[in-house]
């Protein structure tokens, strides 16, 4: 019975839009709780600035919205997997108020990627996730480089980093925030993708930005 239960869930690729809005309430409700700080020393969180291509480990998703102004969310899109996940994602992100393009290097990649130049272009910066859907952890995608690549457009490390938290028993060891943690939001800095890389060169900068990454997100091994 309940494993019929679970392929009929399964199949459902959208569900209705009320079912998310107790979620996020909660996280923005939250946020009250919580102590705050920005790290930002280039003064990154300035639309003058803009765009980026952002990256953030998949783990630190949970209070990342609410960690930037409205302002500022309406000039950030989400990439977010073509996947039936990625579109629960892509609702959450909508109460958000933060657009997504949906693909990923497997999956209506190059429709993505014409998706998220033409936002680019328009000023807003794109935010991935570079070990996500599946990772593994940690594990930097050339997704963002081959994009930042081929568009010109700087990379820009961001995490958020708990002072404390529970982790769940996913892929990713999923991150919330204990009651009254501190939760901080750390930019690191901007990083130009050169053009026209070769695999070896690709394969260099992947691993810079991995390590620029890893280096602002207080990992715990």
């Amino acid at each position: 019975m309940l494993n019929r239960l679970k392929k009929k869930f399964r199949k459902i690729r959208k569900l209705p839009n009320f079912l998310f809005f107790l979620p996020v309430s909660f996280i923005k409700l939250s946020k009250i709780c919580m102590r705050t700080e920005l790290i930002d020393p280039d003064k990154c969180i300035d639309p003058d600035k803009f765009p980026y291509i952002t990256v953030t480990w998949h783990n630190r998703l949970l209070f990342f919205p609410v960690m930037f102004t409205r302002p500022i969310r309406k000039k950030t899109v989400a990439m977010v997997s073509a996947s039936r996940d990625g579109q629960y994602v892509t609702d959450i992100c909508r109460l958000f108020g933060i657009q997504s393009v949906r693909g990923s290097s497997s999956k209506k990649g190059f429709v993505a990627f014409n998706d998220a130049l033409k936002f680019l272009k328009d000023g807003c910066n794109i935010s991935i996730t570079p070990d996500g859907p599946r990772g593994p952890r940690y594990k930097m995608s050339r997704g963002p480089i081959v994009l930042a690549s081929k568009t010109g457009y700087p990379v820009l490390p961001v995490s958020i980093n708990y002072s404390s938290y529970w982790e769940l028993r996913s892929w990713d060891r999923f991150q919330i925030p204990k009651p009254w943690a501190k939760v901080s939001l750390v930019l690191g800095d901007t990083i130009k993708i050169p053009g026209d890389l070769s695999d070896e060169e690709l394969e260099k900068w992947r691993k810079t930005v991995e390590d620029a990454l890893n280096a602002i997100s207080a990992i715990r091994e």
